[in-house]
């Protein structure tokens, strides 16, 4: 309990920030600690030591009180491993790409020598963003007023600040950020309790933990050309598109017709991992005029917080929710492809199609629930113990990142 008075004591702290003096929406001290005590209580009435089958999910404000968000932001998005790309956006020296995540905007690039390096997205001078979108440069030049960094981060050029006093250029080079890869993943981790030098050595047991070996063995590392990239924004808090993923195939034979058919849903099974969660599910045998986009097996991997990794037949897919406020999110589709199949537009097509209009249904289902978090007839709900495992699994973690 002391862990978790210390974190909403920097959480008080970061509120506050706010209220300093030149600030446009200053918040009283009252409004702060208000929103610190109410994360605290949604908190605590979560609690992860009731069994399965006698617990009950947490309260709806997890879903929908913004101060619960912040909350969330500080003690589990910028803590430890989180995905924020693919390989296949840095190919080549020179690219780079950029996003944010809560207030923190980052940029991941790949200098001229072939190495990766990440740096808050921000300029020393006055605070510009530095890059926008993704592409290639040789250096990152502010649109402000001119300051030039290197791809290592490095101040190159300073613009018009002759008489300047106190002024150490190397002072003021871009701020880090702990950056690695793991198969066809990059990953960015925004804190500083990660001491390895080379964090591409210990960033699968960090990430991952023991659930590695068990990826590795379907395929999760291997690096398949990438098809496409889809974003969809959702009006639901990031959590209700996750809780959606891991029911364990609940919904699917109610909302997703299509996709049922193809599945062998009595074989669906749950394995939980220290930060992962792993469904599973056998094919339905294809019918002889359809495409086999599904093969003979589904593997549906949740990596804590917000990363889904889909592997089926020849493809896998990423699913990657990004908090844009308490009710919406970004949801980032990425796919790719095994190099037998790159050549026939049809399945491609055809692939690509059947898995929109899953996502279109699901999106649907995700904001009806939003909806109905919303109301006052809804406080909190049950699990069907048989089948949603993963999502109490992951409903214990963020308890433990949020109290702990």
């Amino acid at each position: 309990m002391a862990t978790a008075a210390r974190s909403l004591a920097a959480f008080s702290s970061a509120s506050a920030k706010s209220a300093r003096p030149g600030h446009c929406s200053a918040a009283a001290p009252s409004r702060v600690a208000a929103a610190a005590e109410t994360a605290r209580r949604l908190v605590m009435e979560f609690d992860p030591a009731v069994p399965l089958a006698s617990a009950v999910t947490p309260p709806s404000g997890w879903y929908t009180d913004p101060d619960f968000l912040r909350l969330e932001l500080d003690r589990v998005f910028l803590r430890g491993w989180q995905a924020v790309g693919h390989i296949g956006q840095l190919k080549n020296p020179n690219d780079f790409f950029t996003g944010r995540l809560g207030n923190v905007e980052f940029v991941i690039c790949r200098d001229a020598n072939g190495k990766l390096h990440a740096f808050h997205n921000v300029c020393r001078h006055h605070a510009s963003l530095l890059a926008c979108g993704s592409g290639q440069k040789t250096c990152f030049q502010c649109p402000y007023h001119g300051w030039t960094y290197g791809l290592d981060g490095t101040l190159l050029k300073a613009t018009r600040i002759s008489g300047i006093k106190n002024f150490n250029k190397n002072d003021f080079g871009l701020i880090p950020i702990k950056v690695a890869t793991w198969g066809p993943f990059v990953l960015a981790r925004f804190d500083d309790e990660s001491t390895e030098d080379n964090v591409d050595d210990v960033v699968g047991d960090e990430w991952l933990g023991s659930a590695s070996d068990l990826l590795i063995t379907n395929g999760i590392d291997t690096s398949l050309p990438h098809i496409c990239r889809r974003e969809y924004i959702i009006n639901c808090n990031w959590k209700v598109f996750c809780d959606n993923y891991l029911d364990g195939g609940y919904h699917v034979p109610y909302a997703h017709g299509a996709l049922a058919s193809g599945l062998q849903l009595q074989s669906y099974e749950t394995l939980a991992y220290e930060r992962v969660s792993v469904q599973r599910c056998e094919s339905a045998p294809a019918e002889p005029d359809d495409f086999d986009r599904l093969g003979t097996k589904a593997l549906y991997a949740f990596v804590y917080p917000n990363f889904m990794i889909n592997r089926y037949g020849p493809w896998m897919d990423t699913n990657l929710a990004v908090p844009l406020d308490s009710t919406r999110c970004k949801v980032v589709f990425d796919y790719f492809l095994d190099e037998s199949m790159l050549d026939d537009q049809n399945f491609i097509e055809g692939s690509l199609k059947d898995s929109e209009q899953i996502q279109m249904e699901d999106i649907a289902l995700c904001e009806g629930v939003q909806r109905g978090l919303e109301s006052p007839a809804y406080g909190v709900g049950r699990y069907a113990p048989s089948v949603e495992m993963a999502m109490h699994h992951f409903h214990c973690l963020l308890h433990a990142n949020l109290s702990g």
